[in-house]
Parts: C-alpha cells; sequence; structure tokens
C-alpha cells in the first residue's frame, strides 16, 4: 500500500470502521510527521458535550500507527507491530475539530534497523498532541510500540 492519506483513509475504512465511522481521518503524512483529525459530532460525543476519549485515543493512536506502517512499508521486511502500552492526559474538553499530530518518526527507523539486526523486538514511545481549531492543546498521549521481524 502507497502511505498517502487517502489510502490511510481507506484503510480506515475496511480495516478499523469504528475510527472511520466517528470520523478520524488522516490528512498529512511523511517520514517524520503524521497529521490527524477529528471532529466533535454527535456520533462521538460524551454526555459532557464534548469528545469521547476513546475516539481522541483512536485519532493519537493512529497519528503514531500510521508512522510505523510507513516506516516498516519503506523497509521492505515482514515486521509486526502491536501498542503494548500507552498513556494519557487530558487538559481541555475537545470540541470543534480536534488536529492530533506526531513528529516522532525518527524514532521508528533505528529500531527497525535494531530488530532487523538482532531479531529481538524493540520497543520505543511515540507522543501524539492534540489540539482544537485555536490551537489550544485538548489531550496528549502517549503510546509505547513493540515491533519484531516475522
Amino acid at each position: 500500500m502507497e502511505f498517502t492519506a487517502g489510502k490511510l483513509n481507506s484503510f480506515l475504512f475496511f480495516k478499523l470502521p469504528s475510527a472511520y465511522i466517528s470520523g478520524v481521518r488522516v490528512k498529512e503524512i511523511d517520514a517524520v510527521t503524521c497529521l490527524v483529525s477529528v471532529k466533535h459530532r454527535w456520533i462521538n460525543q460524551n454526555p459532557f458535550n464534548s469528545m469521547y476519549f476513546a475516539v481522541q485515543a483512536m485519532a493519537a493512536e493512529l497519528a503514531t500507527g500510521a508512522l510505523v506502517m510507513y516506516h516498516i512499508k519503506k523497509s521492505g521486511r515482514k515486521i509486526s507491530m502491536l501498542v503494548a502500552n500507552n498513556k494519557g492526559n487530558f487538559t481541555k474538553k475537545a470540541t470543534g475539530r480536534i488536529f492530533f499530530t506526531c513528529k516522532d518518526g525518527h524514532l521508528i527507523e533505528e529500531a527497525i534497523k535494531q530488530t532487523i539486526a538482532t531479531g529481538e523486538g524493540q520497543t520505543f514511545w511515540m507522543k501524539s498532541i492534540g489540539v482544537n481549531e485555536k490551537g489550544e492543546q485538548v489531550s496528549e498521549m502517549d503510546f509505547e510500540w513493540s515491533i519484531r521481524v516475522k
């Protein structure tokens, strides 16, 4: 699969339909950065008139996971990936359109080189920051990814 925002959004439709139905969409991706957006709507709300935390987590995880997928594809090797751990901090009500950005693409290349060289699994943490349309941070999530050569 070529790594474009459109192809990743098609992937969401077929493989992660709950994220797609909730409105999670990849906007941009390159070797270092991935930008994902989701708009607060009826389908993804909580009882407090803001975005449900799990929808924010889906978007934040996609921002990190799409970068992992990008680099695995680029390596040309069969490498498995799995979220091993995560943590989140919510600082403001998430209303309107929320943008999640991960700029940790540089961390993945080294981990892939290590797992290919040693055959052992590697873990690394990636951060995704969610901001609203005013540029105010609403959440920050960290995901520990585990990769291993198949």
